[in-house]
């Protein structure tokens, strides 16, 4: 009786704001927040969705997928002008800077038209400079900024901001456009079971 009496006034206060209680989602053995905030932009972002990448069987990294409004279509999340943040979680030893760059590129190319590729090829060859090779517990962070562009932040230090509405909607394709690394990671970064 009192450990129930100790519950429900812990859940009162919590709705009266007086108890702060982290939410989080668990991927892997990680844990990730149901909310992120981001230096510049205005609104918390929500978690939309998490997903393992993985390549041959192997878990490569967890990519979380945080937005100002939530959807389970990818359009609406690519075309949203707001902030958005995907992160990636690196859980395999290494991945060296090559096989990265040449996944960007592989991304980059098959969600866009020859057109707008060359147009973004001298940005996306400034965003792939800013990698080196990632270790497992390595963490990236991609921040979108409305009027800004595509913050890069690799094992906690900022690198650099791509510019264009047009580079973040392009590189977002790559995990949830219509050709993206797998249908599996597609799926879960919009938050379909």
């Amino acid at each position: 009786m009192k450990i129930l009496k100790i519950i429900l006034l812990m859940c009162a206060l919590s709705v009266l704001g007086f108890v702060n209680v982290a939410h989080a989602k668990e991927m892997a053995g990680l844990e990730f927040k149901e909310s992120a905030s981001l230096a510049g932009a205005d609104k918390e972002l929500k978690l939309n969705g998490l997903a393992v990448r993985y390549k041959f069987f192997f878990k490569i990294y967890v990519a979380a997928l945080y937005v100002e409004q939530t959807s389970q279509n990818a359009s609406v999340l690519i075309k949203h002008a707001g902030a958005k943040r995907m992160l990636m979680h690196f859980v395999y030893d290494e991945v060296p800077v090559e096989k990265l760059v040449s996944g960007w590129l592989d991304g980059f190319e098959e969600n866009t038209s020859a057109e707008e590729f060359k147009l973004l090829k001298p940005r996306i060859d400034k965003f792939n400079a800013m990698f080196e090779t990632l270790h497992e517990g390595d963490v990236v962070l991609l921040d979108y900024l409305p009027g800004k562009g595509t913050r890069v932040t690799v094992k906690g230090v900022e690198k650099g901001s791509i510019e264009g509405e047009d580079f973040n909607q392009a590189l977002l394709k790559i995990w949830i456009g219509d050709e993206p690394v797998t249908e599996d990671l597609k799926e879960g970064l919009l938050g379909i079971d």
